[in-house]
């Protein structure tokens, strides 16, 4: 058995495939997820787990350059936009934002390596995260 890091082995597969600028979707529990793209349900119940809970051990995994967000997250849900922030912040991980509105956000998922569906039940909280390199 693994000692530390991801225990879900479909999601830390997912992430040790990818490139730089290949990227994955952490998405909350109404995403439309296409049937193109490689689903991870990790969705319990609602709120479980909450996207927090799940964007943080993927950070201490995989190596983000850039984040894209709907724009629409400003408004609509600021607490998460700033549980977003934090959760970098925290980490010491420099990251670029990107805001684009969620009609594109959603076209973007299209090319994800693979989406991360939580049981989160809170507006917009859903971010394509995009790979940087360790070196």
């Amino acid at each position: 058995m693994k000692k530390i890091g991801m225990l879900n082995s479909e999601l830390s597969y997912e992430i040790s495939k990818l490139g730089h600028t290949q990227h994955i979707t952490l998405c909350d529990a109404g995403l439309p997820i296409p049937k193109t793209v490689k689903r991870i349900d990790l969705a319990v119940t609602k709120g479980l787990p909450s996207f927090i809970q799940v964007l943080e051990p993927i950070l201490f995994e995989m190596k983000v350059e850039e984040i894209i967000l709907a724009s629409e997250i400003e408004e609509i849900n600021p607490d998460m936009l700033k549980g977003i922030k934090d959760i970098f912040k925290l980490n010491n991980i420099e990251v670029k934002i990107t805001m684009v509105s969620h009609e594109e956000l959603k076209e973007l998922t299209y090319s994800s390596e693979a989406i991360v569906r939580t049981g989160e039940c809170s507006p917009y909280a859903n971010v394509i995260l995009k790979s940087g390199v360790v070196f």
